[in-house]
Parts: structure tokens; C-alpha cells; sequence
């Protein structure tokens, strides 16, 4: 419902930060319940005046900012560990410094600390491990519930792609399939033995693949001797993030952000949807989506009266299509066509006698489409974004547009920067889709969330105006 395993895809930056914060609040609140239980008893601890009374709220002043400081300036990793070394590394030192620069201000002014100062000390890295241990726990618990797993296809030679399973690989990282670069295919039988996940080669159908296997990434194994350009040109005009992993050079000493603690990587190609930005995102599109179902309720049970008195049930009509990475979802709009047969896959035009009477008016004036608040409020689709088409359309324009299914590198939307730049409704020629995916494509590369503002109230002028 809230996509969190977007939010995580691509580094653990984020939850990295949350796990900073908890920190610096673990230790704040480490201060404050050693403050009162030094003189009094558990019954005071919501007596926040003991705390801002006594010394130790002039020592937190002092400790959480430093503190905070320092771990951002020594952690520069955006992968999560969770081993000893790292809390001693990134928890505990920052720590130590911070406490060393405090002994420092207190005996340049001369501020005399006690032995209580020691035993809060203790009390603090006590607490810093209980902290970690419970972002461990939740780190491990998110990876289980398959929230920040990372779906992989690997593309690559034979023998780079049994390297790399035969490794002891992380846990967050689950490789579903792989792409064997190769002109042998009469031997794919053997391989798959030897791999024990399913093997697919350059004539497959990779769009069918990547929805199959709800693909999140698709890593490239350069081993310095293959023709990069080739393994790049079988998935480059997919939407799935692209990461080039080297498997050719060794690294030497301990360094950080590598694939198995290994292999030196770059980012290719990824979508800009993912972190706190786009957890802000979504959060936006279910509160303002259940403030716009709410408000339009009435207009919307209206409109299922009229279709009702005028065509009968149906009242909705319901359609596949794609979405993020090429996942298939149904579309739920209210019903403005009649109850004949006929191919759905032909858009609708001007005039069109397949619209019923009161079709027409909620067409006009997108009333049709307000029970798709709904699909952004499970997790489908987003108030803005590319717009979503038929998965006929997809596998038809895709052929002809090469960067087309690149619009699928974030969740479809109800609203989208084509539509309130005047590419608004059916697309009946080739060169009316290829402006729509230009217009889409530039959303995708430069996506903030006050553009996606700008875009809500856009919308609202571009339905009201009168047609030219």
C-alpha cells in the first residue's frame, strides 16, 4: 500500500538517517531518565522540570548537536551494517570524541564534574547498544517482510553470473533471474541446473520478464573483457534501475559501499523516486486522495445514478494496466460507455457513438476518473505522474518508441506534466503519443515534489477552462 519497498530501493540512506535520529534521541533520552533517577524515583520521570533544573540539561545541550555532527561527518556509507565493528565504528566513537570534547569545554571553563558524570557516560553507550540491537532487529524485520528486498535480474557471461551466486551474497539482495549473454543456447538446460533460477537470453521477451518477476534492479556484470555497450543495449530502454558492477578488479582494504563487501559498483541509470522524498510523496497522495474522495463523493454518487438510470449496472469499469516497472493493476474508472460489444483497445474520439449521454459530461470534465483516488490510495498509482495506458498500447508504442517504457520508472498518476501541457486525453496518432512521452520523460528527470504541486493546480485550470 505505501510502496516502502521503493522508498528503500536503491542504498539504505534512508533508513540510515532514521536510525541517526533514533540515536540522538536514545541519548537525549538516556540524559533525561538519568537525570531524575540520580536523586529520584521512576514515579518523577514525567517531571520535566527536574531535568531542565539540573546540570545535565546544559550537558545534553552541549552533547546531542556535537554528537550528531560527528556521526554524519564519519558515517559516509549508504549501506547498513549491522555487525560489531560498524556500532564501534559509527555509534560508540562519535560518541567518545563528543565526550572528549566536552571534558575539554569543562575544563576551559572550568565546570566541575563528578563521578555521576562517569556512571551517565556508561549509562549512555548502554543504552546506544540497546538502540542498535533494535534497529538491527527492524533492519532484519524489513528485509524478511520483503519491503527492502532488492529483485534482481543479472545480465552477463556464464561464468561471471556463477561467480557471483556461488558468493556469499547479502540477504537484501534476491537475484530472481538472469540474462546469459551468449550465441549457445542449445546448452541453457545445463546452465539452469548449475544456477537454479530461471535463465533467459537476448531473443527473450524482457518486458514479459521484468513484470513476472517484479524486477526492482537490473545489475550488469562488466568483467572488462565483454562489450559492455551490448549488455547495456538489452535492457537500456526498460524502466528498471540499472547498476554496473564490476567483477574484474579486486579491491584492496577495507571500503564501504560495495556488492558482497566486494565489487566496486556505479549507478547507471535509477529512477529519481526513492528515499525521503518519496516517502513524503506518498504520504501526500493518501492524505490529499482521501480529502478529494471525500469532497467529491457527492458528485461521484451522482454520477452512478445517472449511468444507472440511463444504462443500468455496470456502474465502474475496471482495465489493466502498467504500472510501476511494468506491474499490471486495474484501473478504476466510472462507466461513460455503453454496454456493447466492442474492442476496448480503440480510444475513445470526439463524437464517439460508443459515449453514453451523461458519459459525455463526465468525460469532459474528468469525473470519470475520480475513482482512482482510490487506486493511489492502495499503492497503484499517484496523484501525478505518467498516465497510465492499456498494456496493448504499451507493448504497441514500445516497439516504435525506443525510450517509451522508461515513463514506468515511478507510479502512474491521475494527472501528469503531459496532461496540463495540453496532451490531455486520447492519443489517436503515433506523434500524439511521442509528445506525451516527451513530456513524461522530462517529469521523470525532474521530479520534485513542488512540481508535482504545481501540476495538482494546473489540473484543476485545464479541466474548468472551456475548450478552445
Amino acid at each position: 500500500m505505501f510502496r516502502l519497498e521503493k522508498v528503500f530501493q536503491n542504498d539504505d540512506s534512508f533508513f540510515i538517517k532514521i536510525s541517526s535520529l533514533l540515536k540522538v534521541i536514545s541519548i537525549l533520552l538516556s540524559i533525561y531518565i538519568f537525570s531524575i533517577l540520580e536523586f529520584k524515583t521512576i514515579y518523577d520521570l514525567f517531571n520535566i522540570n527536574i531535568f531542565t533544573n539540573s546540570k545535565y540539561y546544559n550537558i545534553s545541550i552541549f552533547i546531542i548537536p556535537i554528537y550528531f555532527l560527528i556521526s554524519i561527518f564519519l558515517n559516509n556509507s549508504n549501506k547498513y551494517k549491522s555487525n560489531f565493528i560498524i556500532f564501534l565504528r559509527y555509534d560508540i566513537l562519535p560518541f567518545v570524541i563528543t565526550i572528549l570534547l566536552y571534558l575539554v569545554f569543562s575544563f576551559t571553563f572550568e565546570i566541575n564534574l563528578t563521578l555521576s558524570f562517569l556512571y551517565m557516560v556508561f549509562f549512555i553507550i548502554l543504552i546506544l547498544y540497546l538502540t542498535k540491537i533494535l534497529t538491527n532487529y527492524s533492519y532484519n524485520y524489513l528485509i524478511n517482510e520483503n519491503i527492502i528486498q532488492r529483485n534482481i535480474m543479472i545480465v552477463g557471461e556464464f561464468k561471471d553470473i556463477l561467480k557471483l551466486m556461488n558468493e556469499h551474497s547479502e540477504k537484501i539482495n534476491i537475484y530472481k533471474c538472469c540474462l546469459i549473454i551468449t550465441d549457445k543456447y542449445t546448452d541453457l538446460s545445463k546452465l539452469r541446473i548449475e544456477l537454479k533460477i530461471p535463465i533467459f537470453t537476448q531473443i527473450a521477451d524482457i518486458r514479459s520478464i521484468l513484470e513476472y518477476h517484479s524486477l526492482g534492479q537490473i545489475w550488469i556484470l562488466d568483467n572488462k573483457k565483454n562489450d559492455l555497450e551490448i549488455l547495456l543495449n538489452n535492457v537500456l530502454k526498460f524502466s528498471v534501475d540499472i547498476l554496473i558492477i564490476d567483477v574484474a578488479s579486486k579491491v584492496v582494504g577495507l571500503k564501504e559501499n560495495l556488492i558482497n563487501n566486494k565489487y566496486k559498483f556505479k549507478y547507471y541509470e535509477i529512477s529519481k523516486f526513492y528515499g525521503f522524498k518519496l516517502l513524503l510523496k506518498i504520504i501526500s497522495d493518501k492524505i490529499l486522495s482521501l480529502i478529494f474522495l471525500i469532497s467529491f463523493s457527492p458528485l461521484i454518487a451522482i454520477s452512478m445514478l445517472l449511468i444507472y438510470l440511463e444504462d443500468g449496472f455496470p456502474l465502474f469499469f475496471t482495465q489493466d494496466r502498467t504500472g510501476w516497472d511494468g506491474r499490471r493493476f486495474k484501473i478504476y474508472k466510472l462507466r461513460s460507455l455503453k454496454k456493447i460489444k466492442f474492442d476496448k483497445t480503440v480510444q475513445v474520439q470526439v463524437g464517439d457513438s460508443r459515449v453514453l449521454k451523461i458519459g459525455k459530461f463526465i468525460r469532459r470534465f474528468s469525473i470519470d476518473e475520480l475513482p482512482q483516488f482510490y487506486n493511489v490510495l492502495i499503492g497503484d498509482m499517484s496523484i501525478v505522474g505518467p498516465r497510465p495506458h492499456m498494456v496493448e498500447h504499451d507493448i504497441l508504442y514500445s516497439s516504435l518508441f525506443e525510450n517509451f517504457l522508461k515513463r514506468h520508472k515511478s507510479n502512474p498518476g491521475l494527472t501528469g506534466w503531459a496532461q496540463v501541457n495540453g496532451n490531455r486525453g486520447a492519443t489517436p496518432t503515433s506523434e500524439h503519443m511521442r509528445k506525451r512521452m516527451e513530456y513524461d520523460l522530462w517529469y521523470l528527470n525532474n521530479w520534485t515534489l513542488w512540481l508535482d504541486y504545481l501540476i495538482i493546480l494546473k489540473t484543476f485550470y485545464v479541466v474548468f477552462k472551456k475548450n478552445d
